[in-house]
């Protein structure tokens, strides 16, 4: 028998709810994109840890962890909107296979660039003095910062959400992911949605880094792990269905955490077992039917 702690078992509940958080924020930008623009874009994991690094050395030069939280994720969605211009926009109307081999190679360049820039030796970041230690629930002591970090999730999905529902721009982006050749014959440039929604998805991925910094700390390689999980996200929702990312997320969050607590050596598998039990189910995911015109 396992000798099951409440407030252990309370804890691992809320890490789970953190970790699903970073996942979401990071599926829901993969999902944009892919669910407008078709685009599997392989080089999310590496522009996520971009936004980390970003934040360290915002954090560095203005010794504010507020001004790396804004400033990192608007400087990665800039380098998102570029890459989108110069580099992807190329390739509209050519095999599916080329957006995604060049956003690969993408982010071995970024790694790599990364490594030469802030070197090999993974670096630390510290959340502002007003969000360190630690919270009584009244069942458990929880850290201040992951707390923050879910209502920081919380409130960026609401305010998508609102986004795509309640403004033009919103329905112009659903509508294209519905039927773009309906959109282009009302005279609306389908560039410049597409444009802003990559970039929108970057600048989640950024704030996704932004967030994990002082919880997983800053490494070259910490994109290559989590978008593996991502995938699985993206997968187990339905490719390009926000709801199927929001819900995946949370999911798989609470899964790697809880298998963390009861079979460590699970931990790692877990998600492509439940990944495997989600398509041969329902090959198309929980929420394949669904979309961002939905």
């Amino acid at each position: 028998m396992i000798d099951i702690s409440a407030s252990a078992l309370a804890a691992q509940a809320f890490t789970g709810l953190v970790l699903g958080g970073i996942l979401v924020l990071m599926a829901i930008g993969l999902s944009l994109i892919f669910g407008l623009m078709t685009v599997v874009n392989f080089s999310h994991g590496a522009l996520y840890m971009l936004g980390a690094y970003f934040a360290f050395t915002i954090l560095g030069l203005t010794r504010s962890f507020w001004a790396a939280l804004v400033l990192a994720p608007l400087i990665v969605g800039t380098l998102g909107f570029l890459i989108e211009r110069f580099l992807i926009r190329r390739l509209y109307g050519r095999s599916p296979d080329d957006p995604l081999l060049l956003t690969f190679g993408l982010s071995l360049v970024i790694v790599e660039t990364v490594k030469l820039l802030w070197g090999k030796i993974g670096l630390t970041v510290d959340p502002p003095r007003d969000l360190a230690g630690a919270v009584n629930l009244g069942f458990m002591n929880f850290p201040i910062y992951r707390l923050f970090a879910i209502a920081v999730t919380a409130a960026v999905l609401v305010g998508l959400w609102l986004f795509l529902e309640k403004t033009n721009i919103g329905l112009v982006i659903r509508a294209g992911a519905r039927d773009p050749l309906m959109v282009r014959a009302l005279g609306i440039d389908l560039g410049r949605v597409w444009l802003l929604v990559f970039g929108l998805g970057i600048t989640l991925a950024g704030l996704a880094g932004v967030l994990a910094a002082p919880m997983r700390g800053v490494y070259a390689e910490m994109g290559v792990e989590i978008i593996i999980e991502c995938f699985v996200v993206v997968v187990v929702g339905g490719m390009g269905s926000l709801p199927g990312a929001i819900v995946a997320g949370l999911l798989i969050g609470e899964i790697v955490s809880l298998t963390t607590y009861f079979a460590p050596k699970l931990a790692e598998i877990v998600i492509f077992l439940v990944m495997a039990a989600v398509l041969l189910i329902r090959p198309s995911g929980l929420f394949g039917e669904a979309g961002l015109a939905e």
